[in-house]
């Protein structure tokens, strides 16, 4: 008996390429440990760390992150291949949530790591954290940026100066699993990095719904939403959330333009997502 051919795999690979490499370990392609759907070409990717599954069956590509001693059931992300942006699609996604998920598991592990048995699971998670932003803290360097790494009482950060003159910041709280992005400076500061940090842009109605600061945002911007007559925000279940704000609900009166100074947090994000996007943060 002749068993029916399996489909060629043809999205791992480039999927693969869109993922950055974690200290300098690229994602490599391999065959699935197991099947997830009959007659559908599977493929592993992995960078020695993580793991994530690709299923292809028809137009369908399906995204799952491999999880040890759990049988994947629901894809994490799901794409149509007949779109010429599929891939970056589930590049986008996984960086976004899948790989951050993947992290916050990672996190949790390591405050049960008893290779360190002399410390304490919270100051586990900070030794944890620590290492990934000091990963990240070299990619600012690679790019241009001086990035400082500081300590609060909450967790470990790095702040820097964009060309702008804007500062940024990343952040750990707590024993939460990923990090949070801040951002003060000149609005026109945030315009590099917005494509980046946004999702993607769906159906928009205009409208001359809100304040002059909000119009400004959201005429350039339509992911944006108003919140208030001083604040738009973005995102939200399973993808990033953020907001930009006036410093100061007193600045409402004066006028908006590229230089008006606002506020902006972005969060959480992965340390793979902060790497797709450093180029966009000096």
């Amino acid at each position: 008996m002749t068993l029916p051919a399996v489909p060629h795999a043809t999205t791992a690979a480039p999927l693969a390429a869109l993922l950055p490499a974690r200290r300098g370990k690229a994602w490599t392609v391999g065959p699935a440990p197991y099947g997830i759907r009959n007659n559908a070409a599977t493929s592993r990717i992995t960078d020695g760390r993580r793991s994530l599954i690709v299923v292809e069956e028809g137009n369908r590509v399906e995204l799952y992150a491999d999880r040890p001693d759990l049988f994947p059931v629901t894809p994490d992300a799901v794409a149509d291949s007949t779109d010429p942006a599929s891939v970056a699609t589930l590049a986008a996604r996984a960086l976004r949530w899948v790989l951050p998920g993947l992290d916050a598991d990672a996190t949790h592990a390591a405050a049960h790591d008893t290779a360190h048995d002399d410390m304490q699971p919270w100051q586990r998670i900070t030794h944890h954290k620590g290492t990934e932003l000091a990963e990240f803290g070299f990619h600012l360097i690679d790019h241009g940026a001086n990035p400082q790494a500081i300590e609060r009482a909450d967790g470990p950060g790095l702040a820097w100066t964009a060309d702008s003159g804007a500062e940024w910041g990343v952040w750990a709280y707590g024993c939460a699993g990923n990090f949070h992005l801040t951002y003060e400076g000149f609005v026109s500061g945030l315009y590099g990095a917005l494509p980046v940090l946004l999702p993607p842009l769906g159906a928009h109605t205009s409208t001359d719904a809100g304040s002059a600061f909000t119009r400004h945002l959201t005429d350039r911007f339509p992911q944006l939403r108003p919140v208030d007559a001083d604040e738009v925000e973005f995102g939200g279940y399973q993808d990033l959330h953020g907001w930009i704000a006036l410093p100061s609900r007193a600045e409402l009166g004066g006028p908006v333009h590229d230089g008006t100074r606002v506020c902006a947090k972005v969060g959480p994000v992965g340390i793979d997502f902060l790497l797709s996007a450093s180029a966009h943060l000096v």
